[in-house]
This record gives structure tokens, C-alpha cells and sequence, in this order.
């Protein structure tokens, strides 16, 4: 137990100057040298109450980021959160209320609403893609990939997660993974071995791209098969052919060019998980707005 207490504090602290060092660097490029101009001709005293609310359907990620953008801008504002990332928006529900001084909303607005429509366009793709997979195949996992935008990816997987889908390995540290320029160099079942080798305990998967490829990485010993831009009926033949071939449990993956349109049939083919890039590098951008709901020019 305090181990597992230790690992969710250790996350928590990790999450948390995630959090403040992409949100202190998006303020820092949106204000530039002299700050906002624009609200600035704003009365200091003026004060209003504003409602943020999703103008289409989806699902939510990003609220501490947005948060953070609006504590570091104006520490007094109040912000009431009426929604947790990962729930479900219909058109016009109101995710969050802020009220306070005008300046500090003005100047927050964008980068807050920045985080919050792109976190949660990631979070609603991927709620799309495991509802068509379970569609067919419950039991499947729809993985994210390290196709993120460069540092963001702890805030991207996070948004992934809130979809409803699973992370995949978070950096090149965390599991081997050998792929088809790695086999340049070294072959199946020696890099298996050397894995051993080097990382007892780690995860070890094998990307292929071909039947024999996956009778080898099974025979020596992967823990898990990339089956890379199959079919879905190769896909069937090749988790077969593993799971014959394998002396153990073997873990099977799908990967490659996998679409909204597809996933349903490669769901259906039976493997553990799916894997799919689209989910953070092809994500759309959900609409939110921040809405006036009254305002007061002498403040008070």
C-alpha cells in the first residue's frame, strides 16, 4: 500500500510541474514583452462573472491547465468547475464559471481556452475510436503512440486517458520496442535476448510487418507483436499464428494507418489493443467559448 501511495504522489508531482511549465511558457509567448495591451484600456476596477461553455458535443480534458492559466494571470479570479476531464458535453453545457476582475479574464481567455479545445478534441477523437472498437471487440484497448506535439505529450496522454483510451509507453525508457530500422541492425530473436539481457522485467515488443517475422518473435520469447499496417484478415491469421508460436501468454497489437472508418474491423480481428497516432496528431480541436454572463464597469 504505501508503495502504491508513493507512485500517485510521485504522479501528482510530476502532473503538477507538467502543468505549471507548459502553462508558464504558453502565457509567456501569448503576453511577449510589454503584456496585454488590450485589456490594459480596460477600467482596473471593472469586475464581471463569464460562463465557459462547450458549443458542440464531446468530451472534456485540460481543466487544470486551464485552470493554471487563469491562477497565474489573476490569483483572485474564482472559478467554479462544474465538470471533471473525461465527461461527456452536449452543445451549450457549462463546463466551468469565473468571476472576478475583468483585465485578468481577458488575458487568460485565449491560452486557457487553447488548452482546453485542443486537450479536449484529443479526448473526444478517442472516445470516437474506442466507441467504434467495442463496437465490435469490448474488450480491446485503443493505445495513443508517441506521435505528440513536442512537450506535450504528458498533457496529450493525459487527454487521451480521459477518452477513454490507454497510454502507451510514455518515453523511449519505459519498454523495448524494436521496429523495422532497429532490425537493420540486429535480428529478431537476438534483440529479444539482449533485451533480457540488459532489462530484465521490461516489456518486449516486436513490430511485424510479415508472418514469419511474427513466428520468430514469438518463438524467442517477445512479450507482445506490433502487427503493422495489416489487414484485418492478416491480423487474424497473425494472432493465430502467436499465440501457436509463442510458449506463453503473448500480447498482440494492431498499428498502422488505423481510421475512424476501420478500427471496427480490426477490433473485430481479435487483437488485445490498437494502437493508433491519429488520436494525437490528427486531432481536432473542440469548440468552447467563454460567455458574459454580467459585468459591473465600477468593479465593487
Amino acid at each position: 500500500m504505501g508503495e502504491a501511495v508513493r507512485e500517485v504522489e510521485v504522479w501528482a508531482a510530476t502532473w503538477a510541474r507538467a502543468v505549471a511549465e507548459v502553462v508558464g511558457r504558453a502565457l509567456a509567448e501569448d503576453l511577449g514583452t510589454d503584456g496585454d495591451l488590450t485589456a490594459a484600456l480596460v477600467p482596473e476596477s471593472a469586475t464581471a462573472h463569464f460562463a465557459l461553455r462547450a458549443r458542440e458535443s464531446g468530451v472534456l480534458a485540460g481543466r487544470d491547465c486551464a485552470a493554471e492559466t487563469f491562477r497565474r494571470v489573476g490569483p483572485e479570479l474564482e472559478l467554479v468547475w462544474l465538470v471533471q476531464d473525461g465527461a461527456t458535453l452536449a452543445a451549450g453545457d457549462t463546463v466551468m464559471e469565473v468571476t472576478g476582475p475583468l483585465r485578468p479574464i481577458l488575458t487568460a481567455e485565449r491560452t486557457a481556452l487553447n488548452f482546453l479545445g485542443r486537450l479536449s478534441g484529443i479526448a473526444t477523437t478517442t472516445a470516437r475510436f474506442v466507441a467504434a472498437a467495442h463496437a465490435s471487440n469490448p474488450s480491446v484497448l485503443i493505445l495513443d503512440t508517441r506521435k505528440t506535439t513536442p512537450g506535450l505529450r504528458i498533457l496529450e496522454k493525459a487527454a487521451v486517458r480521459a477518452g477513454g483510451g490507454t497510454s502507451h509507453r510514455a518515453s523511449l525508457s519505459e519498454a523495448v520496442l524494436v521496429k523495422d530500422n532497429h532490425l537493420a541492425g540486429i535480428s529478431i530473436t537476438a534483440a529479444v535476448a539482449r533485451a533480457r539481457d540488459l532489462w530484465p522485467g521490461r516489456l518486449v515488443e516486436i513490430e511485424c510487418d510479415a508472418l514469419e517475422q511474427v513466428v520468430e518473435a514469438a518463438r524467442a520469447g517477445a512479450d507482445a507483436v506490433l502487427l503493422d499496417n495489416m489487414d484485418p484478415g492478416s491480423v487474424v491469421e497473425a494472432i493465430a499464428v502467436a499465440q501457436v508460436e509463442a510458449a506463453g501468454p503473448i500480447l498482440t497489437e494492431v498499428s498502422g494507418r488505423v481510421t475512424l472508418a476501420t478500427v471496427g474491423a480490426y477490433a473485430a480481428a481479435g487483437p488485445d489493443r490498437i494502437s493508433v497516432g491519429a488520436l494525437t496528431h490528427s486531432a481536432g480541436v473542440l469548440d468552447l467559448g467563454l460567455d458574459l454572463i454580467w459585468q459591473n464597469p465600477e468593479g465593487g
